[in-house]
């Protein structure tokens, strides 16, 4: 019996965190030849050129399509799609996947699900139905959700979204988030290895701080100024920092450049590119508290029970646990919530939370999706279902 072709697309370091454990499972099923694709933000060195670290797991990728972002603008963004979307095409030409599956909501996968399409393949998409209102992934997972076949959605309320839009309730299937696996089956390293990797302080009283900040897409020419904000309400917490690269997304630099002033003035500071996924939940896990706007904060870090300042616009709309403290993007509101943050009280308050997104398993359930459904006709098929009272509307 020959095996189904699964092509999964990796376009970034927070996907493939997220899918590392679903990869592991369609890798071992013998029903699945699997085809991964390599392309986007894993060939920036800014961000630490992680397409070695995929290697370095032992994956052998069946095509890697590289692309270069150039400065970060709108414009250098853009030429970078065009190009992907070529080699995409390429490479899908090549391989002849059966089934393509994706994940989020970045901008990368645009030209993904289109060259899928053209090609007449089924589309699987993780993590649709989610809202960041702040940026332009809205309407990018939006958009890939009414291109794709089949929906692992995190969430019951994520799924009744999907549903909203039109998509037949068989296509929908509520798996969790494949990232918690990593709670269960991945080792994570100890703090103090960890530290000592990027020469912070082991033995040392102060709060350990994880920064992860964002671009916020539909706030065009504030990157720079929020950065700042941030930076300056950073400066006056006595404390260790980790700051990590923030996505290839437009006015990223700009990110990169004001948060690197608190290294050059704070040697308790550290800029990290990339800290892989058993790095960073391992910073997770001991942290005192996390700033930013990272989806981490709201999807991992409630798992185990960190505190989250979760500043500004750009994971509005998203479901959010106790652990999670909303700040507007000024220096003072953001040194307010890190004060709450490290109040005993509100740390009490996180280690009490219950993550709305579950906990492990959704790797084996969506790898055993992929590899069981039905490719034929009805898969491949769309039918827009209008609900009975926008009918009536109608």
């Amino acid at each position: 019996m020959a095996r189904r072709r699964i092509a999964v697309v990796t376009t970034s370091r927070a996907d493939y965190g997220l899918l590392y454990w679903v990869l592991r499972e369609l890798e071992r099923d013998p029903r699945v030849r699997l085809q991964l694709v390599v392309t986007g933000m894993h060939f920036s060195r800014e961000h630490g050129s992680t397409y070695r670290r995929i290697r370095a797991d032992g994956f052998v990728p069946a095509a890697e399509v590289r692309v270069d972002v150039g400065a970060g603008t709108e414009e250098d963004i853009a030429r970078s799609t065009g190009r992907m979307t070529s080699g995409l095409a390429r490479a899908f030409a090549r391989l002849r996947p059966e089934l393509v599956v994706v994940l989020g909501d970045r901008y990368e996968l645009l030209p993904v699900a289109s060259v899928a399409t053209l090609f007449r393949v089924p589309i699987a998409h993780l993590h649709g139905g989610e809202a960041t209102e702040g940026l332009i992934d809205e309407a990018v997972r939006h958009a890939v959700t009414k291109l794709s076949h089949l929906h692992l959605v995190a969430a019951r309320p994520y799924a009744e979204r999907v549903r909203a839009m039109g998509e037949e309730p068989w296509r929908i299937r509520v798996v969790g988030t494949p990232g918690l696996d990593h709670l269960r089956r991945t080792p994570l390293p100890p703090l103090a290895e960890t530290l000592a990797r990027i020469g912070l302080p082991i033995h040392d009283r102060r709060p350990l701080v994880l920064v992860t900040y964002h671009p916020v897409t539909l706030q065009a020419g504030q990157a720079a100024r929020q950065a700042r904000a941030l930076a300056r309400a950073l400066a006056a917490v006595p404390a260790r920092v980790v700051v990590t690269a923030p996505n290839a997304d437009p006015e990223y630099r700009p990110i990169i450049r004001a948060l690197s002033t608190l290294t050059r003035s704070r040697s308790e500071v550290r800029f990290v590119a990339d800290l892989g996924s058993a790095g960073y939940l391992s910073l997770l896990k001991h942290a005192d508290v996390m700033v930013g706007n990272s989806s981490s904060g709201l999807t991992e870090a409630p798992s185990f029970g960190l505190p989250v300042v979760n500043v500004g616009d750009r994971q509005r709309g998203r479901l959010r646990a106790a652990n999670v403290i909303d700040v507007e993007p000024t220096a003072a509101s953001i040194g307010r919530g890190v004060r709450r943050a490290l109040s005993p009280a509100f740390r009490r308050r996180a280690r009490a939370a219950k993550n709305p997104y579950g906990g492990p398993g959704a790797s084996v359930r969506i790898a055993k999706l992929l590899a069981s459904v039905p490719l034929d006709e009805r898969l491949l098929t769309k039918r827009l279902v209008v609900p009975a009272s926008r009918r009536r509307r109608l």
